[in-house]
């Protein structure tokens, strides 16, 4: 078995949760994680700007099968489908470090790390002027506020904004969960969120690098399984759980659930 790896600002969840993605078949989720819809919302500008929790569902069978072939028709768990469905289950992602190959932006107070290879579509680094502008601007305190609020809210990972005074990465600190993200402005449903460090494993015994916030695909289709590369924002792909929950645009003014604050920086290198 392969030692585990920790990214950089993130901390492994209790040793109950886990995931095991089998070689050729669902997800295997232990230890009853929350899992529910996370629908991404608009600011008053139409720009991804938060998370909005929808429909639960329950795992409490152990372990609770998820889908990832995309063609379930129980979403979001699986029906056996995997085995006549058309879709490629080989596991492609490089055994590495997200970091190891991110690229840096830097600013005057900030630095962004971005590895294009984890990006999951969720546009939430494009609002108010874009991740990569802000942290060069990043002198200037809402442009530092608004470069850090970006970078933590993708929730695949690209993205790590950092303090260059200390050195440190800025992270939420997620409670072991996953979320079927829903993404109505174009059409489409997007990857299994895993948050809160659950450990991630194939049938082989490999380990994935624990991770604070991370996305796997659900849609068969990525080429980076069991990674989400965002080939379901191109193909359209729809699980139909669920519809848009009530809820209005929140400009940048108003602060959500989801907002940094300089507390959320790593107290200590790890």
């Amino acid at each position: 078995m392969s030692t585990r790896k920790i990214e950089t600002g993130s901390r492994q969840a209790d040793e109950r949760f886990s995931i095991t993605v089998s070689e050729k078949g669902p997800y295997l989720v232990y230890g009853r994680p929350p899992l529910a819809t996370q629908f991404i919302m608009l600011n008053t500008e139409y720009e991804s700007w938060y998370f909005q929790s929808g429909r639960r569902f329950p795992t409490e069978s152990e372990p609770t099968a998820l889908c990832r072939c995309g063609a379930s028709k129980r979403k979001p768990y699986c029906d056996g489908s995997h085995l006549s469905a058309r879709w490629d289950p080989t596991l492609t992602a490089p055994d590495e470090a997200l970091l190891d190959h991110s690229d840096r932006t830097h600013g005057q107070t900030l630095a962004l790390s971005d590895n294009p290879q984890y990006c999951v579509f969720a546009r939430f680094c494009h609002a108010t002027g874009d991740a990569w502008h802000l942290t060069a601007r990043s002198d200037d305190p809402t442009s530092r506020r608004l470069a850090i609020r970006e970078a933590s809210m993708c929730p695949g990972g690209r993205l790590m904004a950092w303090d260059r005074a200390t050195g440190r990465p800025y992270e939420f600190r997620f409670e072991p969960s996953l979320g079927l993200i829903e993404d109505p402005t174009i059409e489409s449903s997007g990857g299994l969120w895993v948050r809160g460090g659950i450990p991630l494993r194939r049938e082989t015994g490999q380990t994935y690098e624990i991770r604070n916030r991370m996305v796997l695909c659900r849609c068969g289709q990525s080429a980076n399984k069991p990674y989400c590369d965002g080939t379901h924002a191109s193909i359209h792909w729809q699980d139909h759980l669920d519809s848009l929950p009530e809820a209005e645009a929140r400009s940048v003014e108003q602060e959500d659930s989801f907002a940094p604050k300089e507390a959320f920086a790593v107290p200590e290198k790890v």
